[in-house]
């Protein structure tokens, strides 16, 4: 386990010691937070007390962290998806890639087959033409 650390914050005007392992700037960013919630929640009802304006910050801080909760929930959702389309994309592009060089491979057997057909009907038609021709 690492050092743990020991960090004076203020929140809700009083002092806190709190005790760590994170470092002091994020504790302090953390305390920060709460104490910026407790405070909105405070001005816009003064007759709230300390403890009261600390659970409605707790929940609108728990309120917070579900939605981001639910928002990372259905970013990682959609990151699956999008896996998912990316492999069958690629499976498809393997596939496809694999059918092409076949068709080239017919393709180049098929003008191969073209050119000895072509020799040989020149052959015929030469042989046609010279036995056609008047002797004489």
């Amino acid at each position: 386990m690492g050092d743990r650390n020991k960090i004076e914050v203020r929140i809700a005007g009083k002092d806190y010691t709190l005790v760590g392992v994170k470092s002091e700037e994020y504790i302090q960013k953390v305390a920060l937070y709460v104490d910026k919630k407790i405070t909105e929640i405070a001005k816009k009802n003064n007759r709230l007390s300390t403890a009261m304006a600390a659970v409605l910050a707790a929940l609108n801080i728990g309120d917070d962290y579900f939605a981001v909760l639910e928002e990372k929930e259905n970013l990682e959702r959609g990151l699956k998806d999008i896996k998912e389309q990316l492999n069958q994309a690629k499976s498809t592009n393997m596939n496809l890639g694999s059918e092409n060089k076949k068709l080239n491979e017919k393709c180049t057997e098929l003008q191969l087959e073209l050119a000895k057909r072509e020799a040989e009907l020149n052959e015929v038609r030469n042989s046609l033409r010279n036995s056609i021709r008047p002797r004489g």
